[in-house]
């Protein structure tokens, strides 16, 4: 398609849009009376319109029904969780016995690690990609040092070449093969969080999987994002938040995978109440026996609460698709990338856009460098109703999430970068 960086173009291809009418369902912020354009769903996603009778029919509950409603809510307490299984499936691509909610996402990889992280001896060296999240980097140090190995031998990091912003497929095949037998953990994110880059999950499962590593995956930024097949590419364990493109609220619940192969396997694992057999649950029996599939991860009731909100957003996007929900991503990311290159010839600066021109290798983010420009520039857009995302050293995040972003807000985006350029 040929763009246009005309208001009139912006509201023709809105007209298009089968996703538009979702974007009245969503709660903006206001700056000065009017609706921000937000670009930060990748941090926090906004707040669905049908969260409130989510969470307001839990608290009709409990105010009602108190404990009772373990057992007499209209959707009882104690299988709360299991309400999630089929739509979650769907959107990361799994049988619904494959996935489980509980926790946040740094303590579910730390827990799936007791299961998938069995260093020996000879086998111990954990692969991940150079500038993971600060809390991945974190876990893999404290899991290391935990089990006894210090982390500049144990952790193996994929670089990027001198000169370039995101990491090459071959860079990091080449790498788990050179590690080879000594690799017990491939643990990457599924896109990165800074760059944007969307790695090929499929390839590099398959490759640990080849030298005898376990593969697991943290798709804190692709989850509802990317189009995921956990199932089908033999991933063996993946963790998500559920906060940035599932819009659950903030540091909500995070969702798990754990593969099929693995539910009836001999795996260590820290257990707890919620992950023994429901059946016998309220038994109060003295030895754990596992609920068979990834329910059997979980370890403590869980905080109805804060499932609800997760709920509701889970319902949505289910009822949407993720096919149609990457249909309108790679388009109003390819629009909003022809609006960043339109504004920078126009007003001659030198933007550069780090996330990969190729559509296979992103999803709903393009992270920007700002050359000639400051922070003064990205106080310009937070001041006039553009709410976007400051990484240092001079890095503006933007996440055109298509539940919410129209194609109009690229348009105006542009005109108040413009501006701010100008001023």
């Amino acid at each position: 398609m040929t763009f246009e960086n005309t208001q009139a173009f912006a509201k023709e291809l809105d007209s298009q849009d089968k996703l538009h009418k979702y974007r009245s369902q969503f709660i903006f912020p206001k700056v000065d009376g009017k609706q921000v354009i937000y670009f930060t769903g990748n941090s926090l996603g906004l707040q669905p319109t049908r969260t409130k009778s989510y969470v307001d029919e839990v608290m009709d509950d409990w105010a009602n029904l108190a404990v009772e409603g373990h057992f007499h809510s209209e959707k009882p307490w104690w299988d709360y969780h299991e309400r999630f299984a089929n739509p979650l499936s769907k959107i990361v691509g799994c049988l619904p016995s494959e996935v489980s909610v509980m926790n946040t996402l740094t303590v579910n990889l730390h827990l799936l690690m007791v299961s998938f992280y069995r260093p020996t001896a000879t086998r111990y060296k954990i692969i991940c990609e150079e500038k993971a999240f600060p809390s991945d980097q974190y876990m893999f140090q404290s899991q290391v040092d935990f089990h006894g190995y210090a982390a500049e031998d144990a952790i193996v990091e994929i670089k990027r070449r001198d000169g370039e912003h995101n990491i090459r497929l071959e860079d990091v095949l080449s790498k788990i093969e050179e590690v080879g037998d000594e690799l017990a953990l491939v643990l990457i994110g599924g896109v990165n969080y800074y760059t944007g880059q969307v790695f090929d999950i499929k390839t590099i499962t398959a490759a640990g999987h080849k030298v005898g590593a376990n593969v697991g995956w943290d798709l804190a930024h692709a989850a509802g994002n990317i189009k995921l097949e956990l199932h089908d590419w033999d991933v063996d364990f993946a963790a998500w938040c559920s906060y940035k493109y599932m819009n659950s609220g903030p540091g909500n619940a995070s969702g798990i995978f754990v593969h099929e192969k693995h539910h009836n396997a001999d795996l260590p694992r820290f257990a707890g109440w919620w992950g023994h057999n429901k059946e016998c649950r309220f038994k109060m029996e003295p030895k754990f026996d596992a609920v068979e599939g990834a329910d059997g991860w979980q370890i403590s009731n869980l905080p109805v609460l804060s499932l609800a909100p997760y709920l509701a957003s889970v319902d949505m996007i289910d009822e949407i698709g993720m096919d149609a929900i990457v249909e309108k991503r790679d388009k109003i990311t390819a629009y909003l990338e022809f609006i960043l290159e339109e504004i920078s010839r126009e007003v001659g600066s030198t933007f550069e856009i780090i996330t990969p021109k190729n559509p296979e290798e992103r999803a709903s983010q393009l992270s920007v460098f700002l050359h000639g420009e400051g922070r003064s520039l990205f106080d310009y857009l937070m001041k006039n109703g553009v709410i976007t995302d400051w990484r240092e050293p001079n890095v503006i995040r933007l996440a055109p999430v298509p539940l919410y972003c129209s194609f109009e807000d690229m348009y105006h985006f542009g005109q108040i970068l413009k501006s701010g350029i100008l001023a």
